[in-house]
Order: C-alpha cells, then structure tokens, then sequence
C-alpha cells in the first residue's frame, strides 16, 4: 500500500460538510429544549446596586431568571494555563457580576424561556442599576491595584551589553486589540438526563476534557456524569472552546431546571464576550557593534488583559517575551512585562499569541537599526541568524511550564530560499519598475520563529472494529484544521490501508477522557504521535494472534491492505475481522491470561517543544489620495519538518496570512471614553475579504525534521500568520521611506500622514 503520511488525499471532512451534513452547535436540537439569553452589563465600570427581574418574570413562556445571587456564592472561572508561578486567583472572572462590573458585556443575569425569541425580549426588560466608576482604558496608566503581573525572562548580562555597545537604537511600537472571528459564534446545547442527573454536552470544541473537569468540579458533581461533545466549528482560532461563563451558567441551568437547554450567541455577543488579544505597547532597544553584530537586546511591555484573568491566565505576555529572540543570535537579552487589568473585555490568546506581537516589533526594530548604521535590512537579518552548527541551542528561560531549547535547523538557509523564490518571481524588479513609474510600492521581509508541539501529553485509543474497519479515538479536536484526515493517514500508514477505512472521532470525553485538545499548534506533534503509537501496538497485536493463527513466527508475518498474512505470500490470509474474531473472549485463539480484543490506548509525553521557523516576504502599494495598502504580492516559506498533508499545510499558510493581514492593516478594537466598544458589527471590525488577498506563494519546507516526536513534525497551524505583521508593517516602511512603522494595525490616516511628511513620520525617525 502506498505511504499515506506525505500525500495531498482529500479531506475526509470535506464531504459532509460540503453537502449540509455537518454538526454545528446550532443544529442541535433536543425534546422540550429551553432556550437560554444572557443579560449583559450596559456600563464599562460601576457598582452592581439593583438587579429587577421581576417584568422579565412575568413575560408568558419566561421560565427563570437568575443572578448572581441565585448561584453558590464566590464561583470563579480557573486558569488553565498558570504562568511563571503568579498566583492570579484575586483576579479570575466570576460567572456572574455580583457587587460591580468591569467591561461593557459582562453577564449579569440569565433568562430561560420556552422560545428564544421570548428570551430576547424578556432579557431586555432586566432592569440594572449601575453607579458609574472612573474607567481605565489605557495600561500604562492602570493603577498598582490594576497591575496583576511584572516579571521579566532574559538571559546573559543586558546592562553590560548596551554599556559597551557601539550602536544603541531604539522604538516604541504598539499592537492594535484583535480578536478571532469563526464563522459561528459560540453555542452550547446541554441534553440533561434526569434518571442519572447526567448532562451530554454539545459545543466544547477546543479543550473538553479540561473543561468537563471543571465544570464537574463547579457543580460538585462526578465528572462521569458529564459527557463533553465537540461540534463542528468554523474555525477557532485560540477563542472558541474555553471555559467561559455561559460554559457553566449553561449545565447549572438545565440541572436546577431538570430540561434540556440551548444558548447560542449572536455576533454583537461574541465581539463584546468572547476573548480579545494582542493590545501591547513595547519600548525596544538593540545593542549592535559597528559592523551590525547584535550584542544585547531589551524589551520593556506594557500588555492591556481587559477586566478579568480568564483560563489563559497570562501566557500571551509570557509568549512575547519568550519568543522575542527569534530566530537570532542573541548573547544577551532582557524582557520585562506588566500585565494590567482594564476595562475592556478580558484577553486570552488567538492565533499565533505573543509571536505575531513579538514577531511585528522585532523585525520593525531592525528594519529601523539597519537603516540607522547604513546596511542592508536583508544582510544585517543575515549576520545575526543562528546557524545549523549551532543548533540545538537553549535559552535560559521557560514558557508554557518547559524550558526553550531551539532544536534543529537552518535559519540562513531557508532565509536565503526565500530570497532566492522573491527574486525568481521578479519582485525587486517590480518594485523598481513601479518606483520608476511614480508608484508608491514597497517590499518587506520578516523572519520569524515559531513554537509547537506542547506537552507534557496526549492519549489516543485504536482499535480494528469487527468488519475490519480501524477506528481512532483521539484526544484532539477537529476546529477546521483537517485533523481528521492527518491523524487517518497516520493510522493508515501503522496499518497499510487506505484512510478511506480509517475513522476518526474527536472531543468525546466519553470515548477518550483524557484528550489535551487542539491548540497550540499541537495535533500533528502530540496527538499524532500518541495515534501512531496506539496504532504500532495494535498492528502488533495483529501480528501475534496472526502467526498464531497461520502456524508461523512472528517475524514472518506482515500486516498490510487490510489482511495478515506470511510475508511475501499471496495464499492463507486473513483478514482483520478473521482476527478480530480470534480476538473475542472465548476464542480457542486467546490464552486464558491474555486480554480480548484488538484495541490499544497510548499516551505520548514530551518535555519540549519543537520550533518551526520561517519566512514571510511581500509587497504592497500606497494610494497617496486615500491611504489604502494594497498587498500585491505575498511569499510564506516555512519549514514544517514534515508534512502529513502538504495541501492542509498550504491550507493552514494561506488562512494565516489573511488574518495577519486583517490584523496588520483593517482589524482593531476601539472605545470612547466611558469605555463603551466603539466595534460591535462587521460594520465596524473591518477584516479583509478576498479582494483584499493576493495570490499567495509558499513553499513548504521538509529539511529539518524535529527530533522532539516520532514524526519529525513540527506544527504548521500558526506560521501563516505569525510574520504577517511584520512583513507588511517593513512594506509599507519601504514604500514611505521611513525605518520603520510604530503601531498596527496601520490605518489609512497614518499612511497619509506619511506621505504628507515625504518620509518623515514622528517616532519613526533616529
């Protein structure tokens, strides 16, 4: 049978969702269902003083309505990812305001009605006093009370590094408020049992055993009684699948209840609720000698968290400062952040947290030092790029609770690619020639680092089904990213067999209770990993109940295109129910002491991370009248290790790349003064279309196979967006002949003012 891993086969979720046969949150549908409003607060900061749910009460088909008051006393939402060892528990998100609120849409009280059209109109008759508080808008601003977090990662002696340095530049940058979009909003329907008190859960998409587990531990109640299943999702992104309020308001609703209960939220909802990210303000600095030598780097931040620590805890702050390096040589560095509550909508991480912030400010600051001494932006990149001989190389810090040790590569190498493909598809020569013209065109480049494969585990299950078919019970989940199909071409291959008999259920805590989900960039590495391994235990088996059957040794058996059979024979074969029917208790094939069945669970672990890399290369186009960036030509190059399914990798590249550009030139939140969201439609949060995508270049390298996992593979779910920002900020830099931009996203009106200045733009200059 031909190799699976390495092979552009379809998706095998394409079909059903291509012909309406998908499971979105929203189609689910349960008897006697109720339906479930979240009344939210209207203020950015005040006391709570009066909560009136009486009118709503009285509505025909309103069934309850709750608040805080109605719900056991001091309830938290827990971190999921602690960080750097801060105790951030004074901090956390209760499910409902109780005494004050801290963001405009922070839940307050919840209507139960027969009709969710009822619920509507029953929640705005929720009567809310509020006595407004001064708001804090700005981070650097926030008061001591408001700093939650204030450490620093680094490595080597900083101070002595720019004391001796011959050259020290500098720059502030700041990084817009995004957040990610799917296209459905989140939804939750519970299918509560009354005989048993169980609940079966639709919705938990990203981490559902994690948070099967606390909200078991929310309720009091034992997590069997608690079944999580994921849906389909268009999309996550880092914010569809936590643990938020309405994950517990949900279930807590249908016990006290007794029925069945579903809460979808509209798109005002989620742009106000679901969790923002990247808002930081960095002051830079790099420490170089005379020839471009990087001796020393600094970074001091400032990251707006919004209101609340949510299950995220802090871990994008943590990612910018561990990952700032990059892919340099650094000798010396030192990164301070302060994480300060506003009241914003609380933060957690969305596609590529911390690296794209980091990514964008670095590369920026280097444009601008390569201006400032006189060298080529591209040769200083060059100089200062680890190279292969020095790899692995470790970095005396930890993030995500492991040590930073950057395994194997060829960081000039792949660099030197990239350059190679831009110049052969003649964008230098473009970019002159429409210079020429008196066009406003400019290229920029970017090198990034990337992380993945997170530990410390994931759990698979495999097994050959009676009609010999395999079937997969992972511990990852399917947002969108072709997991499916990767983790059935990697069982297929343990097997010998077409994915097409391979099945692949994700996020069921029942079938596999001890998944770690999907994020991070961390399916292929870890979850397939853990797919392999099971699988290598059950073709074993195969094996050994095979050779039992033919009378042969072991090692004279091959396991291949569905049948066991003697190596190199084409007589006497069995097929994989024959075994699976040797393998049933009471089979004159089984010992007494062995155990029945061809199923095996295993748990891959590992204690680092692996390190992508790459590089992003484009070129845009500044309209002088109206400020517009155009983006005309786009390059990812991107070292994957290796690739499952080089087409969903490709997939995952070119979705990366248009969010970065959303987020480098149309995506940003905004608020007025009293801290009311300025960005509640699509009207407002601007995100590129396809007009606004050029055509876009990749080439996916498999020269560096990590060495962190079985597969060589390293994640691929990220990389497409992570150097997106700063590619495009060092373009149009390069159209407006400034060292470099101070801010995404990059608005018309400063593109304009750019031009305004013939190149001079306050803050950017030496």
């Amino acid at each position: 049978m031909t190799e699976q891993i390495g092979r552009r086969v379809p998706r095998k979720e394409d079909h059903r969702l291509l012909v309406g046969g998908g499971r979105f949150g929203a189609d689910i549908q349960c008897t006697r269902m109720l339906h479930v409003r979240v009344v939210r607060s209207p203020f950015a900061h005040g006391v709570l003083t009066r909560v009136d749910t009486s009118a709503a009460l009285s509505v025909p088909g309103v069934i309850d309505v709750v608040t805080a008051r109605d719900l056991p006393a001091s309830l938290r939402i827990p971190v999921r990812l602690e960080v750097q060892g801060l105790d951030l528990s004074d901090h956390l998100q209760p499910v409902l305001a109780s005494d004050s609120v801290r963001y405009v849409g922070e839940p307050v009280a919840v209507v139960v009605a027969e009709d969710p059209y009822i619920a509507e109109d029953a929640a705005e008759m929720v009567q809310i006093d509020i006595e407004e508080l001064p708001v804090v808008l700005d981070p650097s601003a926030a008061g001591g009370d408001d700093v939650v977090a204030d450490f620093r990662l680094g490595f080597g002696d900083a101070d002595a590094a720019f004391a001796s340095a011959a050259h020290v530049v500098a720059m502030d940058f700041s990084v817009g408020r995004h957040t990610a979009v799917p296209m459905e909003p989140r939804a939750l329907v519970v299918d509560y049992t009354a005989a048993t008190d169980s609940l079966e859960i639709y919705g938990a998409t990203k981490v559902p055993a994690f948070n099967r587990g606390v909200l078991a531990d929310l309720l009091g109640v034992d997590q069997s009684t608690i079944r999580m299943h994921a849906v389909d999702a268009g999309g996550g992104f880092g914010v569809r699948g936590e643990f938020y309020p309405e994950d517990f308001l949900v279930p807590w609703l249908s016990r006290k209840l007794r029925r069945n209960l579903s809460w979808v939220e509209d798109r005002a909802e989620h742009l106000v609720s679901v969790n923002h990210s990247r808002e930081q303000q960095h002051h830079i600095e790099v420490a170089l000698e005379a020839d471009g030598t990087i001796v020393g780097l600094r970074d001091d931040v400032w990251h707006d968290n919004g209101a609340y620590v949510r299950t995220h805890g802090i871990i994008v702050p943590e990612l910018t400062l561990a990952m700032l390096p990059g892919p340099y040589r650094i000798p010396a560095y030192e990164g301070r952040v302060r994480v300060a509550l506003t009241n914003k909508t609380p933060c957690g991480t969305y596609r590529a947290p911390g690296r794209f912030e980091g990514t964008t400010v670095r590369e920026q600051l280097l444009d601008k030092a390569a201006y400032e001494l006189g060298i080529d932006r591209v040769e200083l990149r060059r100089m200062n790029l680890l190279r292969a001989d020095e790899l692995p190389h470790r970095r005396a810090m930890t993030t995500l609770g492991t040590d930073v040790v950057l395994d194997s590569g060829d960081y000039p190498g792949l660099f030197g690619r990239a350059l190679e493909r831009a110049d052969e598809l003649g964008w230098n020569r473009l970019v002159q020639s429409a210079r020429a013209d008196g066009r406003r065109v400019g290229l920029g480049v970017a090198m990034f680092l990337e992380k993945s494969g997170l530990g410390p585990n994931d759990t698979a299950d495999v097994e050959v089904t009676s009609s010999g078919r395999i079937r997969v019970h992972s511990g990852g989940t399917s947002l969108g990213q072709g997991i499916e199909t990767v983790l059935a071409q990697i069982a297929a291959d343990e097997f010998g067999v077409s994915i097409d008999i391979v099945d692949v259920v994700n996020g069921d805590t029942l079938l596999q209770p001890y998944g770690t989900g999907s994020w991070a960039s961390r399916s292929t590495v870890v979850t397939g990993s853990a797919v392999r391994g099971a699988g290598q235990l059950v073709v074993a088996r195969l094996r050994e109940l095979g050779a039992r059957m033919l009378e042969v040794a072991e090692g004279d058996v091959e396991v291949n295109e569905r049948q066991v059979r003697v190596r190199g024979a084409t007589a006497s074969a069995l097929s994989f129910a024959d075994v699976w029917r040797a393998a049933q208790p009471g089979s004159a094939w089984l010992h007494a002491d062995e155990p029945a069945g061809l199923f095996a669970r295993h748990r891959f672990s590992v204690d680092h991370m692996t390190y992508p890399y790459g590089a992003h290369i484009c070129v845009v186009e500044l309209d002088a009248g109206t400020g517009a960036v155009k983006v005309l030509q786009y390059l990812v190059v991107y070292e994957v290790g290796r690739a499952v399914n080089p087409t969903l990798v490709e997939g995952q590249l070119r979705g990366g790349v248009a969010q970065g550009i959303g987020g480098a030139l149309f995506e940003q939140f905004s608020y007025d003064d009293a801290g009311q969201p300025q960005v509640t439609t699509f009207m407002d949060y601007l995100m590129p279309t396809a007009s606004e995508i050029p055509d876009i270049d990749l080439l996916v390298c498999e020269d560096a196979p990590s060495t962190t996992n079985p597969l060589g593979a390293r994640g691929a779910g990220e990389g497409g967006l992570t150097g997106a920002g700063a590619a495009v900020a060092s373009a149009v830099s390069d159209a407006l002949g400034l060292p470099a931009m101070t801010q995404l996203p990059i608005r018309p009106e400063l593109v304009v003012a750019g031009i305004a200045s013939n190149g001079l733009l306050s803050g950017t200059g030496a």
